[in-house]
């Protein structure tokens, strides 16, 4: 009886194992992605969305003695590029176009008088203030006008994002945003708009209570 001649074992090397397991991985969670987006596989694997968050809680008040007096609406386009060395872009990187509105509003704070900053004659028909020059607020950024209009990743920040939420990047372009809408402001004339308006405010007032000569200056 002839005994058949078995040919040498050929053993995978690990590496390439691993590389296998690493490639089906991949196939698995981006064909999930293309099923999620076909008909009738949508509600498979779409996600929900619960508010579980708790009540708020008033932690203090504040008394507010300032006069709004102007306020402006701003726009700006955010284009953050973040490159990483020795990669090319397609690998590890990212760039995204981010379109910021806001506004920020220009007040007196009339708390900061005392009793030398009004003056008044002994007949009451003339008044002269002094009031502290108008600052600018905080820009505030409006979440309903503001949005992302296109975000470029590398291969290895999209698989990133495939397994936790990464809000820096969206966090880093409003800041962006912030920042740019604020030095806006500043070089838009609304501190002086603002303190215009203020002056035309007591001026009516004023003399709506019989005064007949209204004098309204600016100093720190």
């Amino acid at each position: 009886m002839t005994t058949p001649v078995k040919g040498p074992i050929t053993r995978v090397p690990g590496w390439v194992k691993a590389l296998g397991a690493v490639v089906l991985l991949l196939v698995v969670l981006f064909a999930g992605l293309r099923l999620s987006v076909l008909p009738g596989l949508k509600d498979l694997f779409g996600t929900e969305t619960e508010d579980r968050s708790g009540p708020a809680l008033l932690e203090s008040v504040q008394d507010i003695s300032r006069y709004d007096a102007a306020s402006g609406n701003f726009q700006v386009v955010v284009d953050l590029e973040k490159d990483t060395k020795f990669l090319p872009d397609a690998v590890r990187g990212s760039r995204t176009l981010y379109v910021g509105a806001g506004t920020v509003d220009a007040y007196v704070d009339l708390g900061k008088l005392d009793e030398d900053d009004v003056r008044v004659d002994d007949d009451r028909t003339s008044a002269t203030l002094r009031l502290p020059h108008a600052r600018l607020d905080k820009p505030a950024l409006d979440p309903e006008r503001s949005y992302a209009v296109s975000k470029q990743r590398g291969l290895f920040d999209r698989l990133g994002d495939l397994f936790s939420d990464n809000p820096g990047s969206e966090q880093a372009v409003q800041k962006l945003a912030v920042r740019h809408i604020g030095d806006a402001a500043k070089e838009s004339g609304l501190i002086a708009r603002a303190e215009t308006n203020t002056t035309e405010m007591l001026e009516g007032l004023l003399r709506s209570l019989g005064f007949e000569e209204v004098r309204v200056g600016y100093g720190d």
